[in-house]
């Protein structure tokens, strides 16, 4: 067997194997050389990535489409069936997140061949023979593309929920429930199904601001959202509607079955007192009741129906539920 640059390339790569700890990441390493392949997984091994091998791009390809894939992949540009340069092409074009940072191993070295690498959608290339060091660095590069990626997916989440939520109780704000309201109306109007509404406003919390303070009040806020929460129905939602009126989406729930769960509300809110550390408070809510019709109504419909059903509670004595009907 005659000395080739690939030969002195691997032996150079086995000399230079070393541990080094790092934290467990999944490496997809596609190489079509057995005896490459087999020397490029231990390196990694030893480095501390978990070596997930493929034999061709075919191979690699199948890897990057399962539910959790590697988030680095080291690919041989010239393989048989789908090259490394294809392969990068359909991981750009499945747009998936979160990113894979793809890094070319090619022999080619002229920059119309690297320039073709980096538009298929290769974030890094290392030319062959490679440094064994080079390429350890290359990928810990890759490594803090990527911890900057899932840091900045984090914050886009956290940004997403704050602009969903109300940031005292935690439920949907105002335009989340009223999306919600939205969509669910037009998939029961889709599917002839029915379809509640209830508002809910707290009675008297002016006073409880007025003489147990408004941090008091904001503490009878978060139990109500809580006791809500836990009163209805697991696919059911609820959202804050502004200042102590809560707005809540019954699917499914003609007015029967909306009032009965009206109902288990206003007895969670009234059965037991607040519990506001130095003091226990009694708080009641009054609740109006809508429902979608045979012909359906648009969202501001039933919005405006069960306001006024609520109020009807209040002039009704207040702690107490009223449907429009």
């Amino acid at each position: 067997m005659g000395i080739t640059a690939e030969n002195v390339e691997i032996a150079a790569l086995a000399a230079a194997v070393e541990a080094v700890p790092q934290r467990k990441l999944q490496v997809l390493a596609a190489e079509d050389n057995p005896v490459f392949r087999s020397m490029l997984g231990a390196m990694l091994n030893k480095w501390g990535y978990d070596a997930v091998m493929a034999r061709d791009g075919k191979e690699a390809w199948e890897v990057l489409q399962k539910p959790d894939p590697p988030r680095l992949a080291i690919l041989d540009w010239m393989m048989p069936g789908l090259d490394g340069v294809e392969v990068c092409r359909l991981v750009r074009a499945a747009a998936r997140e979160p990113y894979i940072y793809i890094l070319l191993l090619t022999a080619r070295t002229d920059s119309t061949d690297l320039v073709e690498g980096m538009d298929a959608g290769s974030d890094d290339y290392l030319t062959k023979p490679f440094n064994s060091h080079e390429l350890r660095a290359r990928l810990r590069a890759g490594e803090r593309i990527l911890d900057l990626q899932q840091q900045l997916l984090q914050a886009r989440e956290a940004l997403r929920e704050q602009a969903m939520h109300d940031g005292l109780t935690g439920l949907l704000n105002r335009r989340s429930i009223l999306e919600v309201l939205r969509n669910e109306l037009a998939r029961a109007s889709r599917e002839n199904k029915p379809l509640a509404v209830l508002i809910a406003d707290l009675d008297r919390f002016k006073q409880i601001n007025d003489t147990a303070g408004h941090l008091a009040g904001d503490a009878v806020l978060r139990e109500t959202a809580r006791r809500m929460k836990q009163a209805l129905r697991r696919y059911d939602s609820v959202g804050r509607y502004g200042g102590e009126e809560f707005l809540m989406v019954l699917p499914g729930s003609g007015v029967a079955e909306a009032e009965s769960l009206a109902e288990r509300v206003r007895q969670a809110m009234c059965g037991e007192p607040f519990d506001l550390g130095e003091s226990r408070l009694s708080v009641t809510c009054s609740i109006g009741v809508a429902h979608r019709g045979e012909g359906g109504e648009d969202p501001d419909s039933l919005i405006r129906e069960a306001d006024v059903a609520m109020y009807r509670a209040k002039e009704g004595g207040r702690n107490c539920v009223m449907a429009w009907n």
